[in-house]
């Protein structure tokens, strides 16, 4: 079994975990009524559509 010849320095195993912990851009996509954008699988705020119906009405 491998056995490391020496400490893991914090930086190093810090840098090591930093790719993990990366935030991802969130997805926007348009809304077919209205044309604002929205999260995908969501209501649109501005129109209160969903899937061509409307879900809630916005005032």
């Amino acid at each position: 079994m491998a056995v490391p010849k020496r400490k893991t320095s914090k930086s190093r195993r810090d840098k090591r975990r930093a790719s993990a912990q990366v935030l991802k851009k969130a997805t926007v996509i348009e809304c077919p009524q209205c044309h604002e954008p929205k999260l995908p699988h969501r209501v649109c705020g501005s129109c209160g559509y969903y899937k061509n119906k409307e879900v809630v009405t916005v005032e």
